[in-house]
């Protein structure tokens, strides 16, 4: 199991040697968070200047390499002006990723990062064309957005399939109305009348195709 509070040590001595400015005033015990799902680090700036770095305790598990890549991740946050993702971060991280061939950048992927995913029942489900692989995420993002632009590890093109709808029997027999999008099979389902159930044509599914209300 992964030692967080070594490897915070371990990486800031990388980011010293590749010259990467962080600061002085980091907090040297990573803070744990269990509930975290969709993120693996984060940097917290506390009111006294100090920086606070949390990491995801689905980490503890992680190949090593993922864990020391995210706390650089995050020590980066703490250069002057890289809070955010711009575009001085990016040039920090790129000359961590050079010299340690790391692969920082604004988000990784569970499978990127060797660990079991948090987002099993995902919202959105985007599946592979080639090698029917579902990649869940519970709210929307570039992926989901545009998953044309993006490939699967296999090679294969990605498309969304639509929001997964999951619903108990009891649920789906109180359903008085069912609709389903003709091009993704995306169903929904309602109990009362509303304006998507009255005009369900002037509406469209999340994939942009076209709904068609069949109870």
């Amino acid at each position: 199991m992964n030692n967080f509070d070594d490897l915070l040590e371990q990486v800031m001595d990388e980011a010293r040697r590749a010259d990467i400015p962080i600061s002085k005033k980091i907090f040297p015990h990573i803070k744990v968070n269990s509930r975290a799902k969709s993120r693996f680090g984060r940097c917290i700036r506390e009111n006294d200047g100090r920086f606070m770095i949390e990491l995801s305790s689905r980490l503890y598990d992680a190949p090593e390499h993922s864990c020391r890549q995210t706390l650089a991740h995050e020590l980066i946050h703490t250069c002057e002006g890289c809070m955010n993702h711009g575009e001085l971060f990016r040039r920090y991280a790129e000359k961590m990723n050079r010299k340690y061939g790391y692969n920082i950048k604004r988000t990784n992927s569970a499978e990127e990062m060797g660990v079991e995913s948090g987002s099993e029942n995902g919202k959105y489900i985007v599946v592979c064309k080639k090698c029917g692989k579902e990649i869940r995420r519970t709210r929307q993002s570039p992926l989901t957005k545009n998953p044309s632009q993006y490939r699967c590890v296999c090679g294969g093109e990605l498309y969304l399939r639509g929001p997964s709808v999951q619903t108990s029997e009891a649920v789906k027999r109180q359903a008085k109305y069912i609709i389903i999008c003709t091009s993704c099979g995306a169903r929904f389902e309602r109990e009362k009348m509303s304006r998507v159930v009255s005009a369900t044509a002037n509406y469209r599914c999340r994939c942009g195709g076209r709904l068609k209300r069949i109870k």
